[in-house]
């Protein structure tokens, strides 16, 4: 797991009552594009929130597998669906930019089954599919001219009542003021209920067309109701981004229940991966003694050493960590994440050159993971040997293909160009880093200087020039 950019985003998500602020270090900014973005995030969030974003081939190639039969079920056209992890425990997940699906890391590790996680990935598929965030801004939009035309007869019976001296009349303008907040806000609220209602009632569909079970779904709200049943009696439901979860079980438990694959039990793989990367989750970001009260050290099983093997090297001494992962490698030689796992803890304890093996291996078992590829790109750039560097920027250059959006990536690369002297390709390394970033003036600069150098015209050209000729998109 490695903390990465997340882009300016706008969202909606899977929440059972007001949403609080993301948790986890904040490294990047998330910024909520529209105005009324609290009514995305619920009650408590305001119109900006920070947040980590962390990446994970492991967790992510497991809620792909997850998503492809809903995407085909839904017909949305994304054969590689964008899959964010976010480092909060609570149990949320939320779409952003139409198609970009985030996930807390609490809702994993929370999600007893596959199917409960499917189930939450089913109602974000639902967002994308209907188009949620482009018709949310439409009605953002109506709402915004229909407050603004309220603003202005308000303010015009303000000032009638003043030129006229009749106080009743200002005050009445006053009032019609104040009240155009509250009632574009309800508005918009119920609108995005109603679209938090269909969202469910369309995962399940889905669910059914692709032959899974919606008992996770279900299990999931109601357990979410059970954890919230003292606080929504003190809540206004007119108030709330989200139908309550009561509400939410009420709506789709018949369909769920009546399915013929209500009682269709999860497949084994499946399960071993979901507790596979629960445990990888728990190890990363879990203290030592709370990982030792989930996985006792009288458990041997699979995914308990792997939780303890990545809260060891996380938290103490490098060499007894090594030896709990050689001990999974050992059992599994054929899990690329073992290796991953081995060169990650090697190169971030300052041996990249020891990382080289365990993240070849890696990439071997795994040659379409980007992220394993950028990983040993970092590895290899940072062994400080010139005979590695060309296989450095190939595999950077492969890995940043399928994840351009990773900052850290480009940085390696435009070492790697820069200790080959290779001036031109650095710049526009760095520019793409810096774009990836979101420092778009730093990453012109760096790419007018690329441009200058590269022959016109060639594909190293064009990428800098659509970096020189961006125009941040506006919001209204």
């Amino acid at each position: 797991m490695r903390p990465f950019f997340l882009p300016n985003s706008q969202r909606t998500g899977w929440e059972a009552l007001p949403g609080r602020r993301l948790g986890g270090r904040r490294l990047f900014r998330l910024t909520a594009a529209l105005t009324a973005a609290a009514v995305f995030a619920g009650a408590g969030a305001g119109a900006a929130s920070a947040a980590s974003i962390v990446r994970d081939a492991e967790t992510e190639a497991l809620i792909k597998t997850y998503l492809a039969p809903i995407f085909k079920a839904a017909g949305v056209n994304s054969r590689d669906p964008h899959v964010f992890l976010i480092p909060s425990q609570q149990f949320n997940a939320f779409v952003a930019n139409g198609s970009e699906i985030f996930v807390n890391v609490g809702a994993v590790i929370d999600s007893e089954t596959p199917g409960e996680l499917i189930g939450v990935m089913a109602h974000e598929t639902a967002h994308v599919a209907n188009g949620d965030l482009a018709r949310f801004k439409q009605q953002l939009q109506t709402a915004k001219s229909a407050a603004l035309l309220a603003s202005l007869i308000g303010l015009g019976a303000v000032a009638a009542g003043a030129a006229a001296g009749v106080s009743g009349i200002g005050q009445a303008g006053a009032g019609v003021i104040t009240g155009v907040g509250a009632v574009t806000q309800g508005s918009l609220l119920s609108y995005r209920r109603s679209q938090e209602a269909e969202a469910d009632r369309s995962a399940i569909q889905y669910l059914e067309k692709s032959g899974q079970s919606g008992a996770g779904m279900l299990k999931t709200l109601e357990r979410l109701a059970d954890q919230t049943l003292f606080l929504a009696r003190n809540v206004n439901p007119y108030l709330q981004s989200h139908p309550l979860p009561r509400e939410r079980i009420t709506s789709v438990k018949d369909n769920v229940t009546s399915s013929q694959y209500y009682n269709r039990p999860d497949p084994q793989d499946l399960v071993r991966r979901h507790r596979m990367v629960q445990a990888k989750l728990v190890g990363f970001t879990w203290k030592p003694e709370r990982v030792d009260r989930r996985y006792p050290r009288a458990d041997n099983s699979l995914e308990a050493r792997y939780a303890r093997a990545i809260s060891a090297y996380q938290h103490g001494p490098l060499s007894p960590a090594l030896k709990q992962i050689d001990g999974l490698i050992s059992t599994d030689p054929n899990n690329p994440y073992f290796w991953e796992l081995k060169g990650q803890a090697l190169l971030e304890r300052g041996n990249p050159a020891d990382a080289l093996g365990p993240l070849r291996k890696a990439v071997t078992l795994a040659p379409k993971s980007g992220l394993l590829r950028i990983l040993l790109g970092q590895a290899l750039v940072a062994s400080g040997s010139p005979a590695n560097l060309n296989e450095a920027i190939k595999n950077l250059t492969i890995g940043l293909q399928e994840e351009p959006d990773v900052p850290v990536g480009h940085r390696a690369l435009a070492r790697a160009y820069a200790l080959q002297n290779n001036i031109p390709m650095a710049d526009l390394a760095t520019a793409q880093g810096y774009f990836a970033d979101g420092q778009i003036e730093d990453a012109k600069r760096h790419a007018v200087r690329a441009q200058a150098k590269l022959k016109p015209n060639s594909p190293a050209w064009l990428r800098a020039d659509d970096i020189v000729t961006y125009k941040k998109p506006r919001f209204r």
